[in-house]
């Protein structure tokens, strides 16, 4: 696996250079942070290129960092003839978190990100109904931000050493 990791790493950094900010393998799996301005020609390149093939979107969901700065998308793309796979991630701040679409090149991106855009907050530029697609419209907070607690903190009918805390 980490031949492809060279190989796709070298390509994108000849093609895009300095664009791919980490490059790792997790469990197995590829993975590429790519900055933020760049992430829809990157993926349009991963997809079109003949050789790399990564022509399937499997995946599109969002993420918010640990320290709760930033949020993301992680991308995963499959190549069916080869059977390989990729993880893509960009990252941007919270307070513009804006990225352009990818339903141009995956048409199935279209719920995907509606439901990114729903729980996370993260608006794609161009997307064709950028409205929300599980909560109700009226809903004025993105409820898998960590800013909103899990629990109700009002409950008082619950023991914590019923919990194990």
């Amino acid at each position: 696996m980490s031949d492809l990791l060279n190989k796709i790493n070298e390509t994108l950094n000849v093609k895009f250079p300095g664009v791919v900010e980490v490059f790792e393998t997790t469990y197995d799996l590829p993975a590429f942070t790519i900055n933020k301005d760049h992430i829809h020609e990157v993926l349009a390149f991963l997809k079109n290129d003949p050789e790399l093939n990564f022509h399937f979107l499997t995946d599109l969901t969002g993420i918010q960092t640990a320290d709760e700065k930033q949020l993301g998308v992680i991308y995963h793309l499959h190549n069916m003839p080869k059977n390989l796979r990729v993880r893509v991630k960009t990252f941007f701040p919270m307070d513009k978190p804006e990225i352009p679409t990818a339903t141009d090149l995956w048409p199935g991106a279209n719920w995907m990100e509606r439901e990114t855009y729903d729980f996370f907050g993260v608006r794609f530029k161009g997307h064709p109904n950028m409205t929300r697609i599980l909560n109700v419209d009226e809903m004025d907070i993105f409820p898998l931000r960590k800013e909103y607690p899990l629990e109700d903190q009002t409950r008082d009918d619950k023991s914590d050493k019923m919990f194990g805390r």
